[in-house]
Order: C-alpha cells, then structure tokens, then sequence
C-alpha cells in the first residue's frame, strides 16, 4: 500500500457563524483518511484569497456549493494519484488548477480544505500527530496564546474600533499555566463589565461584548481585570485591524468620535503603548499605509511586538517587501488567507528568515477543526491565536495544545518570550 491518494470528497458543513463552509475529506490507498474544514473571516484584506460562494437568496448568499462540486469535478481528479506527502507538489497542483492569483476560480475554501486535508492524511498514513509530522524530527516549542478578552470591530457589530483586547502570558512558564491565568483575567473582566452595566454575552470568537464609552475606557476596563486577577507578567496585545477603520482622508474612530491623519494614528499606538501594559499591536495601520506603520514600527518595535495581518496576508512576497520597509517585526499566517499549506509556510519562513515573531491565527468563523494547533506547534512558530477563552470552536484548539504538551512530558517547552523579535525578547527581560 501507499500514500497515494485514492478518493477526494467535499462536503458542506456549517461554522461558528451558522453559515455554510467546505470539509474536505481526502483517503489514501493505504486506507489512511484525512479530513480538514475551511475557515472564513470577517475582516478581510483586498490582498488575501477568496471564498467561492454560491451567491442569491439561500443562505443569505453564503452557500458554498460551488466550491463544494468544484471539489468533485475539477480537484479530485487533478490530484488522484499523487503522493500526499509530497504536500508542496500537490499545493502547486492545486494553485496551477485554479489559475487565479487569489483562488477566486474554485475558491479559496474549497482548495484550503484540500490542502489540509491531504497534509492530515499524510500524518494519518505515518502514524504520527500531525504536530511531530509537521516538526520531521526538530525540536519545537508549546506556542504562546494570545487570548481575546473583549471581541470589537467586525466580530461585534463595531461597538468599539479596536477588533481584539487580547492578552498574552510570556512569562507563564507553560501552556496549561497560560490558560490558568487568562481563565482568571477573563472571568476578572466580566465582573467588571456586570458592574459597569447590562453584561450583552460574547463576540463573535467568544470575548466579551463591548460595552464602553471609547476605546480607551475598554483598555482602562482590560487593565483593571489583570489587577484584579491578581496575576502579574499579563500584558495586552491588541488587534487595530485600521483597515476597517480608514478611508482615502485617514481614520475614523466611530467610538472616540475622532478622526485621525495617519501620523495622529501612529500617534495614538504610541501614546496607548506608554499608558497601557500592552506588548503587540497587530495592524495600526491600513493595509497600504505602509508609512504609517513603518512609523508605529521605528517608534516602538524595539519593545512592543508589531504584527502585520491585512498588510502581508501571508504571501510570503509581500513579507519580503514588509521587510525591506520596516513595516512590522512580526507576521500572522493563516492558512485560508494565502490558500495552500505549503504558502502559508513559505511565508512563515520568510518571516522567520528576517528574524520576526511568527503567529499561527484562527479566524473569526470557525468550526472544531484544530489543525492550526498543529501546525503552530509542529511548525514551531512561537505563538498562536485563536480567539477568546468560550465557544466550543475556540476551546478545541486551546485543549488540542494542552494535549500536545502532555504528550511532548518533560521535553515539553514552552514558547514564551522566545517566541518575539529578537528586540521584544530583550526587552521581557
């Protein structure tokens, strides 16, 4: 028997939103059988691949079968026949067969799922997790979470500016220890949020509704709930996602009822990092406004990690140009965003290669899919993020890590500081 691949199916399912996506379920002649579901996010860069959906009135346009039949008609016989460990080859296929520089053919859903699904089943016909598939042999770390406390922007029906409140535990010592200490900063923060007024539940990746007068005052509220916690060495990162925010005049605060010049943007990153304990900022800027966040960059890299989303969507070219103009100091890779495996990883490397920090990022329409676990861990990427600390689609991925770190027993190292620019880590110490 061998890897080839001997079937191909997708299917539709539904995601954390309540809207279709695509699972692809890939077997092997061995028998072997991987399955993988796409993601789908909310707020999206013009440069990132594309979902196919089916459009009209069913489902309110979000019907995915399309990508489904394109599946059956075009990808499975394209790739019948080829070894599934030969991932990267079997990715160019994939890319080759779309045709498009976006995957808007067959859509980024459909050929994401696939990716994943054959790279599933290649650990499947190795026996191995797909973490130490992923490793081949090298030494990797647990990933650093960074965990949403109050979801914003397009995971909240816009009720504050900023996207994500996050925290991050560098100094934890563990993954387990991490979850420990966001479970009672979470928990610190909806007590604050009851005090403050109606408690509305969760944002779309589960952190806690908005409900504050400026952006600020959320901030202000997410530095009260670490004190109250009682937990030192917790620090916030925090997901601008600006693109959202800015037109061709600059950006709009709706909640500060401010708008803002890129420099007075850049300004307002600053000053926040001087007020708050934040340790990562990801887009304070728009995804063309390069000189706004080359400023943010030279003003506080050396200190505050710097992530580029929007403005690199994992394409492993665009990191390179990023790099070159002292953008960022760390990039996000998601998988969906670029989609193919083997693109995701090739901007990982780059990013890498220019000696950034790496995150592993789940988006905000998710399913109990934890391949993203994985491949943070597997490809020792140093962090991962997946949203916020309720809903089932998030807590599968953080309980995936945990059961990796008791598989890996006392060899099990833990990211933490490590897993920043080298300027960040300094500065931890």
């Amino acid at each position: 028997m061998t890897a080839r691949i001997a079937r191909v199916k997708g299917r539709s399912l539904w995601d954390s939103r309540g809207r279709p996506t695509v699972e692809a379920e890939v077997t092997l002649e061995s028998g072997a059988v991987g399955r993988a579901i796409a993601p789908a996010g909310a707020s999206r860069g013009a440069h990132e691949a594309i979902d196919l959906r089916d459009g009209g009135e069913a489902f309110l346009g979000f019907g995915v079968d399309r990508a489904v039949a394109g599946i059956a008609a075009e990808i499975a016989p394209a790739i019948i026949g080829m070894d599934a460990r030969e991932q990267a080859a079997i990715d160019r296929a994939l890319c080759e067969l779309d045709g498009t520089p976006n995957k808007a053919r067959l859509g980024a859903n459909a050929v994401v799922a696939v990716s994943m699904a054959v790279l599933h089943a290649a650990a499947a016909d190795a026996r191995e997790p797909l973490w130490r598939w992923l490793a081949e042999g090298r030494k990797v770390r647990i990933p650093l979470p960074e965990i949403q406390i109050f979801g914003g922007g397009a995971h909240a029906g816009r009720r504050t500016d900023v996207q994500d409140f996050m925290v991050m535990c560098p100094r934890a010592g563990s993954f387990r220890r991490a979850l420990d200490i966001t479970h009672d900063v979470f928990r610190a923060a909806g007590r604050l949020m009851e005090a403050k007024g109606p408690l509305s539940g969760v944002a779309d990746e589960g952190g806690w509704w908005p409900n504050f007068a400026s952006n600020e005052d959320a901030l202000e509220t997410l530095t009260r709930a670490i004190e109250a916690s009682g937990h030192r060495d917790v620090y916030i990162s925090l997901d601008i996602a600006a693109n959202e925010l800015g037109d061709e005049s600059g950006y709009k605060l709706a909640l500060d009822g401010r708008r803002l010049t890129g420099a007075e943007m850049a300004g307002r990153m600053i000053e926040w990092t001087k007020r708050f304990p934040i340790l990562s900022i990801e887009d304070p800027a728009g995804q063309d406004d390069w000189k706004t966040m080359a400023a943010v960059n030279a003003a506080i890299g050396n200190r505050v990690q710097l992530i580029g989303d929007d403005v690199l969507v994992t394409n492993a070219e665009r990191v390179e140009a990023a790099a070159k103009a002292g953008v960022c100091n760390a990039a996000l890779i998601k998988v969906n965003q670029v989609g193919t495996v083997s693109e995701a990883k090739a901007a990982l490397d780059a990013a890498r290669a220019h000696g950034w920090g790496t995150l592993v990022s789940a988006r905000s329409g998710e399913t109990e899919d934890v391949t993203i676990a994985h491949l943070a861990t597997g490809w020792n990427a140093g962090q991962l993020k997946v949203g916020s600390f309720t809903r089932s689609e998030r807590m599968a991925k953080w309980n995936e890590v945990l059961r990796i770190e008791e598989a890996m027993g006392p060899d099990a190292e833990f990211a933490g500081a490590s897993a920043f620019a080298a300027p960040v880590a300094e500065a931890l110490r």
